[in-house]
């Protein structure tokens, strides 16, 4: 396949991606009494991201929320229970996941006890709410790889690839699925970083290629280094998100968010305790350590370097005030309607100003 045409499906497939936003309403004790209890039927999830069952749902409720989201009289929510326990104590959780649904006009739910699938879910809230409801399809996030694309994807070294070598009728494969493709929707934002697979029964020049010796296989090639990398962690959720967190300098939960770590480098950590703390004609010397530090990174970290060198000038320039005014500002913008692009650049740089402020 030509070049242009591997871009072509790259960019169709992230934006169909993009376009399956999560449609699962997050509750808290806030907006719970105003979500549950209305004049619609509610079903909610009480789950923990940690939570292995929890975790393998989620693709499932996920598209259980995308095939409702537009039907009036349904709600399908749910409560992060590591963050809100007195809610899930409430509820009288004390398992994971724990599904309640919910009447109209009621907050007395009783607890979902059929199988944890879309269609089973689906069925089951078409049967109690009187509505007739498809399933709707959501595009894998998961980039699939052939022998005629696998070199154009992998081998391109503006990107990071995490390659899954699997086989349709592996059942540690089977159990995979749904993590693999709830971790490749976590980096869906993420142009540079590629979550594929391969079918080596289709595929077994590739099998050999690469020295896959047992299924699943998963390796990791980044920039740069286009051997491959043999991913050799637990295949659970977190696991896979810290190792792709760390080999690609980037910070995501389990739910695509960037965390508190996001663009912090570590190696710059005490030049900038120093110009916090220096007076202010010492400032310029420390800019200027700063600078020569920030001239060695690479990658995405060299990106966030030039954010602490424009936070140093502008603190020079506007004084202490300036980190917290504009964190103030960016608040504000991640409050209002804005893609979840420009949310990304607004948390890193936070994150940044952040480490001046400390």
């Amino acid at each position: 396949m030509a070049r242009s045409q591997v871009l072509i499906v790259l960019t169709i497939t992230l934006l169909a991606v993009m376009a399956f936003a999560d449609d699962v309403v997050v509750l808290t004790p806030e907006n719970f009494d105003e979500e549950v209890g209305q004049d619609r039927y509610a079903l909610v999830e009480f789950f923990t991201p940690w939570c292995g069952h929890c975790q393998r749902l989620a693709p499932d409720y996920e598209r259980l929320a995308s095939s409702f989201k537009n039907t009036e009289t349904v709600l399908i929510a749910k409560v992060d229970c590591t963050e809100f326990g007195d809610l899930c104590t409430k509820y009288d959780v004390t398992g994971y996941p724990t599904i309640h649904w919910f009447p109209k006009d009621s907050m007395q739910s009783r607890k979902y006890e059929g199988k944890r699938t879309a269609e089973d879910l689906a069925d089951f809230v078409n049967a109690e709410a009187d509505t007739n409801v498809k399933l709707a399809f959501v595009p894998s996030h998961v980039v699939v790889l052939t022998s005629e694309t696998f070199d154009e994807v992998v081998l391109d070294e503006t990107k990071d690839v995490l390659v899954e070598f699997y086989a349709p009728w592996c059942g540690h494969c089977k159990k995979f699925a749904p993590i693999y493709e709830k971790l490749a929707s976590v980096f869906k934002l993420d142009k540079d970083i590629v979550i594929a697979n391969v079918d080596v029964d289709q595929h077994k020049d590739l099998s050999e290629k690469y020295g896959v010796k047992k299924i699943p296989t998963v390796k990791f090639f980044s920039k740069e280094n286009k051997e491959g990398e043999l991913y050799e962690g637990e295949r659970e959720i977190d696991d896979v998100i810290e190792f792709v967190n760390e080999k690609c300098g980037i910070s995501r939960d389990s739910e695509g968010q960037l965390t508190s770590e996001a663009g912090v480098i570590e190696s710059l950590e005490e030049l900038v305790k120093e110009f916090v703390t220096a007076a202010n004609d010492e400032k310029k010397k420390i800019l200027t350590k700063i600078e020569d530090e920030v001239s060695k990174l690479t990658g995405r970290a060299a990106g966030y370097g030039k954010i602490y060198v424009k936070a140093a000038k502008s603190i020079i320039k506007k004084g202490a005030g300036y980190t917290t005014k504009e964190i103030e500002r960016i608040d504000g913008m991640l409050e209002m309607s804005i893609s979840p692009e420009k949310a990304d650049e607004f948390i890193i740089k936070k994150n940044i100003l952040s480490t001046f402020s400390s």
